[in-house]
Formats: C-alpha cells, structure tokens, sequence
C-alpha cells in the first residue's frame, strides 16, 4: 500500500536524484568530469519507485542511467560525485573516471556491465547465491528496451524461471535504443509479452507513475522473497534529455518530448499528494531546502578530493 509516508519518501528521492544530477551537470558544463554522462532527467519515478521497496540487504544492477537507483538504495552521493570528478573522494578513490560504474556492496549495489547485457547472468547468479544460501533476499535488476534484445537476458530469464530464482527483471521503455524506436526493434508489442515464454508474471505499469511502480516492484518482490520466482516488469518512461550528453536527439520531434515533459514526475507527483492531503506547499517547500542544502553539501565535499597521482599507478593490479 502506498501511505502518506511512503509517497513522502518517493517524493523526497525523486527531488534528490533529480537536484544531484542538476548538480553533476553543471560540473560538466564547467569541464570538471570526464567520459560519457547518460542522463536519467525524467525517469526518476521509475528508478525511485522500484529501488525504494528494496531492503539494504537486497542486490540490485542498473543500466546506463542508474545513478538514480544508486542514490535511492543508499550510495553517498558525495561519493558519487568524486567519481564523476575523478578524485579520491569516490568509490573508486579517482580509478574509475569516464563512463562510471558503481558498485557500494555495503548496500547491495552490484554496480553495472561495461557491456549491456552483462548483468543479466550477473543477477541470476546473485539470485542463485540467495537460493543456497537460503536468505530471503531479492535481486532488482534493471535494464533498457535497447538490452532487452540481447541474448544474455533470454538465458538469464529462462534461468531464473526455471529455477525459481528472486529476480524481478524491470525493463525501463523509454522508447528508443540510443536512436532506434522501440517499435523498429521489438518482435513483440511490449517487452513484458516475452514474461509468457519463461513461465514467469510480466507486467507494464506507467514508469512516468512512482505510485504505479512502487506497487507492481512491492508485489513482485513480495512473489520473490515467498520462492515463486521471478517477475518482469516493464515501466513506460521516457528521457528527457539524450542518451548522452551531447547527442542531438534529432531522431525525436519537439511535440512528442512536449507530450512526455507535461507528465513530469518532478511536477506531477508533488500535485497529485497535494490534492490527496499527503502535503502541504510548507512541506514541500522545506523538503526541497533541505534536499537542495544536502545536494550541495555533497558537492563541496566531493570538491575536496584529490586527484589519484602516480604513486598509485600499481594500486589494485594483480597478476
């Protein structure tokens, strides 16, 4: 059930995602950052709703525009910042500038694949290391449309059906594989149509819907920890801005990012708990001081980090 408390949390780490990635641009406009930056601006209410039903002790993988489904499930994001900037302040103490891929064991991130596709068998072996160890964690693995083709996730998928594994897999749809509409690339209306083949529950919810998410992740996760396998889930989302920063997106129209814009997460969510009571304009105001106060905190001390020097050019190189 989604209660006044819950919506206030997802509400909370909608704005946190959303005002940290604000942040971490304005430090690549300033050329502080190196290497590709996929940002998630728009799809924070799938990332939020989804990771937000997680435990601590639950695994989860993201995809290309995760850093909203690390930020929800607990990664300091001063230290997501210093990996961005390079510096010793993040996880990688400066090793891992460029495209970055997290992993913070310490809450259960299982980080990403440098090649998509490839935290797919990652996720099921998680979830077999649940089973044998008999726990009643779950695996959230997330992918893209674009990944749903590869064949890494049919083998995963049959997989964890087959063997009952607590994986929910959670395609976000935002429409297009880098440039690619979904519709060119798809033998299936929906990505969740394929849930059928593995003997597994698929679903679509309104990933635009933090609400909507959260429920269909809860239920799943609930089928999971009880031994009844997997669940696929797909959220109908979109991105705002390219699939990288500096792609010109020329292969969308200005009326179809209008349309996807005006269901603004960022916008709409805060309106809809308004007109249900969950909150006042005073406490969305203050929620937002706060987060904006913490975000730049984070920022500041993430500033203070070094630059890894030669001395560590050995560091973690085994042979």
């Amino acid at each position: 059930m989604v209660t006044r408390d819950v919506r206030r949390r997802l509400y909370r780490e909608i704005l946190r995602v959303a005002l940290w990635e604000g942040r971490l641009l304005r430090f690549i406009e300033e050329g502080r950052t190196s290497g590709f930056y996929h940002a998630g601006r728009g799809q924070e209410a799938t990332a939020v709703g989804a990771t937000a039903v997680l435990r601590q002790d639950d695994y989860l993988l993201y995809d290309h525009r995760g850093m909203g489904h690390a930020i929800t499930k607990g990664v300091p994001i001063d230290r997501l910042f210093g990996d961005f900037l390079g510096t010793t302040q993040g996880t990688t103490g400066g090793l891992g500038a460029g495209i970055v891929h997290i992993a913070w064991p310490e809450v259960g991130v299982l980080g990403q694949s440098g090649t998509l596709g490839g935290s797919f068998p990652i996720a099921a072996g998680a979830g077999l290391s649940i089973r044998h160890r008999n726990t009643d964690q779950v695996v959230l693995c997330f992918f893209g449309d674009g990944a749903a083709n590869r064949g890494t996730f049919h083998e995963a998928a049959n997989a964890a059906a087959l063997w009952k594994l607590p994986v929910i897999w959670l395609c976000e749809n935002n429409g297009y594989a880098v440039s690619v509409p979904a519709a060119e690339a798809l033998s299936v209306p929906q990505v969740a149509d394929r849930a059928a083949a593995y003997g597994m529950p698929g679903e679509v919810v309104d990933g635009m819907d933090p609400d909507a998410v959260y429920t269909a992740v809860a239920a799943a996760v609930d089928r999971a920890r009880a031994g009844a396998g997997p669940t696929l889930i797909e959220a109908m989302t979109y991105r705002f801005r390219g699939h990288y920063e500096g792609d010109p997106t020329n292969y969308r129209t200005a009326e179809e990012l209008a349309a996807w814009q005006a269901r603004d997460p960022l916008t709409t969510y805060p309106e809809r708990m308004l007109q249900a009571g969950d909150a006042t304009r005073e406490w969305l105001r203050a929620t937002h001081d706060e987060v904006a106060a913490e975000i730049e905190e984070a920022a500041t001390v993430a500033l203070r980090g070094e630059k890894p020097g030669p001395s560590r050019i050995l560091q973690h190189v085994y042979a």
